[in-house]
């Protein structure tokens, strides 16, 4: 059994073997079957080595080849396993060529990344208030930074607290960077949100450069010079000052009280001023020692000026009578102190007069209102003794006045939106008026186009207790829509009321679109009068039909609403109807006509001027080549001197054509 076995066993070697060679010669493509044809080899070995395994020379006979053939597929399996794993290295030179089904792949993580980031608009509410918290970091610095420099007590008192605001505003100071980075712009009209452009351009402003040196940690000296100066190694946190101005400047444009806003402000400018003049002068006290003469603040030793209150209470009474120069300190001793007087007195001077400047403006602009209203009432009073108008109706026109400055009716609605663009005063209009305009029966389903018209044209009107807004018999050229008060429909004695009209109601509407065949033509129907004061809107006949002009279908769409309701009320009469609507056509047709006279008749006279013109230019013709052929002529020539008489007379020769 032994031969056969050793046969079979070489002519599978050698078989392997020849089949190796041929592998290696062919293509790298057949790389994979070669894989397969080996381990299927390697298997075949190891199971008729396997039959033997028991022997005696197991160790170095089939057996030992059995486990070498276990331990290389064992191998070869988890160097396939790991190669399988393994993700292809991408060429980058490739990758810029790849299609777009390549890139859309990769491109939703990217996308999904760059959506969260957030960009704020300057005009955002979050942008706001981030401004409001920025604004409390910076005037804490401006405030307590200089107070804890000066004042040794109070900085020493209380280190950890300090320490503890002060990395609050650093840690505040670091996020507004991030803030700015994420702040978008206008660029020609659209918000930049990309953050990559926002980041260059905000590295390229001074405001990054100032703002990365106040966030400079220069305050770690104090492990070196000592805790007591650190509000002075924190100076560099002044530097972000004009975040504080740019809250004020948005909260300014925000509020609905603008002036007081501005004049909290300024105080608030001269309060930081005056305070930081008392902690500069008890610094230069301090420099030039306490109590050494009447004009430096006292020696903390005196017990009545030894406590820290009474130290800053002390400073900051003296700055503010310094610096608004309105009452007595101690005069100045040596020439240091009259140099810091003389200029606290210039900066007094500034701030008097910013004081009085700004105080007077603002005062101004508050009345400017009043004062605009007052002056027309008083020229209408003047106006009214000198056309001795009567006592009655003088007080009428002034207590119509006072209710329109009492319910704040005195802002000229059209004057106030002239600066707007036409498109922002259509939206006023509508947000203001359309709600009221719909209540009309005849505008009711129109088209959204012509009920933007209209409400650009609606004139407010306020009528006083007893006027009379329509008349029985009137010729009719507004309508009216009642905003706020009550008309009474009354009869001709002016005191028997028929009906009460309230908000919302209207009237007037027919009236203005000329209805043909209604038996009141356009003539007002009843007599309206105000009860109390009323507020109206007047649309006139003329804004109507130019806004019609526009839309002529939604004109015959009011006109056959006005018809429907005449007809129902039994104010319209059809023959009348169908009468003038023969004369409107009878009336299209004589202009058709007279239109095409016209043409005919223009068009004669032109040919009859150039008919004249051509036999002008033949007669000139004529009369020049006869002129040529007598003069020409030997006849002429030799009667030449026989047409001249003795006495050098000419005779006159007729030639008749």
């Amino acid at each position: 059994m032994a031969g056969p076995v050793q046969n079979s066993h070489r002519l599978s070697v050698k078989t392997w073997t020849e089949e190796e060679s041929d592998r290696a010669e062919s293509t790298p493509s057949r790389a994979q079957s070669m894989c397969d044809d080996t381990s299927s080899e390697l298997q075949r070995m190891a199971a008729i080595d396997g039959r033997d395994i028991n022997s005696q020379n197991s160790l170095y006979g089939r057996g030992a080849l059995s486990r070498l053939v276990s331990m290389v597929m064992t191998l070869r399996e988890w160097a396939q396993k790991s190669l399988g794993e393994e993700t292809e290295r991408p060429d980058s030179f490739l990758e810029r060529f790849k299609g777009p089904a390549n890139t859309d792949v990769q491109a939703p993580p990217s996308r999904k990344r760059k959506c969260n980031v957030k960009v704020l608009s300057p005009s955002d509410d979050a942008y706001y208030y981030w401004l409001l918290v920025i604004g409390a970091a910076v005037f804490y610095n401006w405030t307590l930074l200089v107070v804890r420099a000066c004042f040794d007590e109070l900085q020493m008192k209380n280190v950890l607290v300090w320490l503890v605001l002060d990395y609050i505003c650093d840690g505040i100071y670091i996020l507004d960077i991030a803030v700015r980075l994420h702040t978008g712009f206008l660029d020609q009209g659209l918000m930049v949100k990309d953050t990559q452009r926002l980041r260059e351009t905000y590295v390229r402003t001074f405001q990054c450069k100032s703002d990365i040196c106040s966030i400079l940690p220069t305050d770690l000296l104090y492990l070196t010079v000592g805790i007591s100066y650190t509000p002075l190694l924190r100076f560099n946190r002044l530097l972000r000052l004009p975040r504080l101005f740019e809250w004020f400047e948005r909260t300014e444009t925000r509020t609905g009280y603008p002036n007081a806003f501005r004049i909290c402000k300024l105080v608030l400018y001269i309060l930081v001023i005056i305070h930081w003049n008392a902690c500069v002068y008890y610094s230069f006290s301090k420099v030039l020692g306490l109590g050494s003469d009447s004009w430096v603040y006292p020696n903390a030793s005196d017990p009545e000026f030894g406590s820290l209150t009474r130290s800053y209470i002390y400073c900051l009474y003296w700055s503010t009578l310094t610096l608004t120069t309105i009452g007595e300190t101690p005069p100045p001793v040596r020439d240091e102190e009259y140099l810091f007087l003389i200029f606290d007195f210039l900066v007094g001077v500034l701030i008097f007069a910013s004081i009085v400047g700004n105080v007077g403006s603002m005062i101004s602009n508050m009345n400017a209102t009043r004062a605009g209203f007052q002056s027309r009432v008083d020229t209408l009073k003047h106006y009214m003794q000198f056309r001795h108008v009567s006592k009655i109706l003088e007080q009428r026109v002034i207590r119509w006045f006072d209710y329109l400055w009492t319910n704040q009716k005195t802002i000229d609605e059209q004057e106030v939106l002239r600066s707007l663009p036409n498109k922002l005063r259509a939206e006023i209009a509508i947000n203001v008026h359309l709600e009221t305009l719909k209540k009309v029966r005849i505008f009711q389903d129109c088209e959204a186009g012509l009920l933007v018209e209209l409400v650009l044209k609606l004139r407010p009107q306020v009528f006083s207790p007893g006027d009379y807004i329509c008349r029985k018999g009137d010729v009719g050229k507004e309508m009216y829509i009642i905003k706020d008060g009550q008309l009474a429909v009354v009869g001709e004695d002016g005191a028997t009321q028929f009906a009460v009209l309230t908000s919302g109601s209207c009237f007037g509407e027919i009236s203005i679109l000329n209805i043909s065949g209604s038996k009141m033509g356009n003539r007002r129907t009843a007599n309206i009068r105000s009860l109390g004061y009323s507020d109206l809107f007047c649309l006139s006949k003329q804004d109507l039909m130019d806004a019609l002009q526009e839309f002529p279908h939604a004109r015959a769409q009011l006109e056959q609403r006005g018809r429907d309701i005449l007809r129902k009320e039994g104010l319209l009469e059809e023959v009348n109807v169908s009468a003038g609507e023969e004369l409107e056509e009878k009336v299209e047709r004589l202009e058709t006509s007279l239109d095409r006279l016209q043409t005919s008749l223009a068009r004669l006279q032109s040919e009859f001027n150039s008919s004249q013109l051509r036999l002008k230019q033949r007669i000139t013709t004529l009369e020049h080549n006869v002129t040529t052929v007598a003069t020409g002529s030997g006849f002429l020539s030799d009667g030449v001197e026989s047409v001249f008489g003795g006495d050098g007379v000419c005779s006159e020769i007729n030639i008749r054509l």
